[in-house]
C-alpha cells in the first residue's frame, strides 16, 4: 500500500505586526522556507513533482500564484510547477492534504507543501476591501441564494466566536485563563529551546515575536470587542507574518532518495458546520476523523488546534472530552501568532517536533476556517 510520509517540517520565526518580518516580500518569505526544506532534506529540487502553498488575501505581493513565485524566487528549476490554495485559516493544512492525496493516488512522489502570509503589508480581508471598489460590500451580500438561506445577518469570525462562547457556556474568565496559559506555555517552550529544530531564522529574526508579558488583571481591564460581549483582543489570535514548509514523500521516494521520514500521514479529511458559527467545525471534523480511523481521543498523544479565538479550543475540549494537558502544549496562536496561509504547516512543524520530543505515537491537528469548515490531519511518528 502506498504511504505518504513527512520527511521534515520547518518554519520561519513568527513575526508580530510591524515586527521583524514585516518588510519582507511574501515571495522571499516563501522562498526562504522552500530553500531550507530542500537543503535540509537533501533532495534534488528537480525531483520535486509540485509545490503547493496556502495563502489568503492573494493580492499584491501574494497574487499571481505565490507558490510558483516563491519556488522561482528560491532559484529552483522552472520545470517544477506550483499551485496556491485558499481554505482560509487552514490553507496550508489543505496544501498538506492535497500533496498527500497526490502521493497516495500514485501520481506524485515528492511534494513541497507550505504556506506564507505577510499580514502587516497585506492586512486580513484586504481582498474584500479591494472588492468594495467593484460593488461587493461582503462576500455574500447580493447573493440571492445565500440570503434566502441565511438572511442578511452578520457573518464574521468575531460573531462566530461570541456565539460559541455563549452556546458552550464559556465565561470571559475561562477564555482569559486559556489565553494566559497560551502565553506561559509559549514562553516556556521558547526558553527551553523546543522550537529550535523547526525554526529557520530569517535575517536577524531568530525567535517568535508574539509572546508577551500579561496577566489576568491586564486582560480583565480590556474592553470587549462588542458591547456586552465576552471576547477581547487578549483571547484572539495575533496578526502575524511568516512562512512554513514541509516535504512529503512516497514510500518509493523514501527508498529511492535515501530519505528518513519523521511521520506518516495516518488520516486526512475536512468537514463543514454552520457558517454563521463559522469556527465550530473542528468539533464535527474531529469526531468524523476519529470515527473513520477507529481511534479515540485518548489514543492521541498531542493535539494542535488553532487558537483563532479561545472559545474555539475550549468548546472543542468540552465536546471531545480531550485532556487539556495534551492540547497546544507549547502555546498557540493567541501567544505565537496566526499568519493565516502559513499556519497549517507551521502547526504541523510543531506537532512533528513535539511528538518526537515526547516519543509519542499519534498527533492530531485541526483548524477552524472561514465559511464554517475545518481540516483534520492525524500523523503517526515513525
Amino acid at each position: 500500500m502506498t504511504e505518504a510520509y513527512i520527511v521534515d517540517a520547518i518554519r520561519t520565526p513568527i513575526g508580530k505586526k510591524k515586527g521583524g518580518l514585516s518588510e519582507a516580500h511574501p515571495a522571499d518569505l516563501g522562498a526562504h522556507v522552500i530553500k531550507a526544506i530542500v537543503e535540509r532534506t537533501g533532495v534534488d529540487p528537480s525531483d520535486v513533482d509540485d509545490v503547493i502553498f496556502g495563502c489568503v488575501d492573494a493580492i499584491g505581493g501574494q497574487a499571481g500564484n505565490i507558490a510558483r513565485t516563491a519556488w522561482l524566487a528560491a532559484g529552483y528549476p522552472e520545470a517544477v510547477p506550483g499551485v496556491t490554495v485558499d481554505r482560509q485559516c487552514g490553507s496550508s493544512q489543505q496544501a498538506i492534504h492535497f500533496g498527500a492525496q497526490a502521493i497516495l493516488s500514485g501520481t506524485a512522489d515528492l511534494i513541497v507543501a507550505g504556506g506564507v502570509q505577510n499580514m502587516t503589508r497585506i492586512p486580513i480581508s484586504a481582498a474584500m476591501i479591494v472588492g468594495k471598489e467593484y460593488g461587493f460590500d461582503t462576500p455574500t451580500s447580493g447573493s440571492k441564494g445565500w440570503e434566502e438561506r441565511y438572511g442578511d445577518q452578520e457573518v464574521s469570525q468575531f460573531r462566530g466566536a461570541e456565539l460559541i462562547a455563549d452556546k458552550w457556556d464559556l465565561s470571559r474568565e475561562d477564555l482569559e485563563k486559556w489565553a494566559l496559559q497560551s502565553h506561559e506555555r509559549a514562553k516556556s517552550a521558547i526558553a527551553a529551546g523546543r522550537f529550535e529544530r523547526e525554526i529557520v531564522p530569517f535575517g536577524d529574526v531568530t525567535k517568535d515575536e508574539g509572546p508577551r508579558e500579561t496577566s489576568l488583571e491586564k486582560m480583565a481591564s480590556l474592553a470587549p470587542l462588542a458591547e456586552g460581549g465576552r471576547l477581547t483582543a487578549a483571547v484572539a489570535s495575533q496578526i502575524s507574518d511568516g512562512a512554513s514548509a514541509l516535504l512529503l514523500a512516497s514510500g518509493q521516494a523514501v527508498e529511492k532518495f535515501g530519505l528518513t521520514p519523521r511521520a506518516r500521514i495516518h488520516h486526512l479529511s475536512a468537514r463543514g458546520d454552520d457558517p454563521i458559527f463559522m469556527l465550530s467545525a473542528p468539533i464535527p471534523a474531529t469526531k468524523h476523523a476519529l470515527e473513520k480511523t477507529g481511534l479515540t481521543i485518548d489514543d492521541i498523544d498531542l493535539i494542535e488546534i488553532n487558537e483563532a479565538f479561545a472559545p474555539v479550543v475550549l468548546a472543542w475540549i468540552k465536546e471531545l472530552g480531550a485532556d487539556p494537558a495534551k492540547v497546544n502544549v507549547n502555546g498557540g496562536a493567541i501567544a505565537l501568532g496566526h499568519p493565516l496561509g502559513a499556519t497549517g504547516t507551521k502547526l504541523m512543524a510543531t506537532l512533528v517536533n513535539e511528538l518526537d520530543r515526547i516519543e509519542g505515537r499519534y498527533g492530531l491537528q485541526v483548524i477552524c476556517e472561514g465559511g464554517g469548515t475545518a481540516n483534520v490531519t492525524i500523523i503517526e511518528r515513525v
